[in-house]
C-alpha cells in the first residue's frame, strides 16, 4: 500500500496570524479558504487552520531523552537537508523554540534530528528528520 495524505484540523485564534506563519514562515502552499479556515499543503499533506479565536489548549509535557515534550503535538518527517533548511528558516525567522534544534538518541536505534516550536496560536509542532529513515521505528 502506498502512503496517503494525511488530513488534520487544528484551532487557530487569527487567520491572518495561520496564513502568515503557516504559509510564509513555514511555506505551505494555501489551498481552499474561507473567512473560517484555511487549508494548507503540509509537505503533500492537508492541514486545516480553523478558526476559533482561542488559543490551542495545552496538555503539559511528556519527558523524552531529557527534555520535556509538549502534548499534544504534529509533525512530519522530512528529508534531513530539508530539516536543517526549515530548522535555519525558523531560526531566521525568530521563532522561539520549546526545544532547540538537536540530534536526540544519538548512537542508538530510532537516531533523529528534531525541534519543537509553537505556530501563533500555541499549537506544538515536531519537525523531526532521520539520516537512515530505517530508524524511524527502530526500537
Amino acid at each position: 500500500m502506498s502512503l496517503r495524505p494525511f488530513h488534520l484540523a487544528f484551532p487557530v485564534r487569527d487567520l491572518a496570524e495561520a496564513r502568515a506563519f503557516w504559509g510564509g514562515v513555514m511555506g505551505c502552499p494555501e489551498g481552499r479558504s474561507s473567512d473560517q479556515w484555511i487549508d494548507f499543503d503540509f509537505y503533500g499533506h492537508q492541514i486545516v487552520a480553523h478558526c476559533t479565536g482561542e488559543a490551542a489548549a495545552d496538555a503539559g509535557t511528556n519527558p523524552v531523552d531529557g527534555h520535556g515534550v509538549p502534548v499534544p503535538h504534529f509533525g512530519i518527517v522530512l528529508a534531513l537537508k530539508d530539516w536543517e533548511d526549515l530548522a535555519a528558516r525558523l531560526k531566521a525567522a525568530g521563532t522561539r523554540f520549546d526545544i532547540e534544534p538537536y540530534v536526540r538518541f544519538r548512537g542508538e536505534p530510532g537516531e533523529q534530528a528534531t525541534m519543537f516550536f509553537r505556530d501563533p496560536s500555541g499549537n506544538a509542532i515536531e519537525m523531526k528528520a532521520f539520516a537512515d529513515l530505517g530508524q524511524l521505528f527502530a526500537r
